[in-house]
């Protein structure tokens, strides 16, 4: 799967974490946006590096999917710690 495949990837789970962790976020669409696309990125390489489970080089892979929304939804998390949670 190419560079484009991975953002296209996290976009879809950027939404899917927003989704699954509803709110208001500091950073908005755009930022929601950018924490999927790393989150993807970072997921697969954690999954690959410590979970034994290589990245597939299909596009819907359950695992691979797994891991993007995974590491989208730590980063929106660690995010909203960081920068605040304004849900209020």
């Amino acid at each position: 799967m190419g560079i484009i495949g991975w953002i296209i990837l996290g976009l879809a789970a950027g939404a899917i974490a927003k989704v699954l962790l509803p709110g208001r976020d500091p950073g908005g669409l755009i930022g929601t946006t950018v924490i999927g696309i790393a989150g993807a990125f970072i997921g697969g390489w954690l999954s690959a590096r410590f979970l034994d489970r290589p990245v597939e080089k299909h596009f819907f892979d359950l695992y691979t999917w797994g891991a993007a929304i995974g590491g989208s939804l730590v980063l929106l998390i660690g995010y909203r710690i960081l920068f605040g949670n304004s849900r209020d």
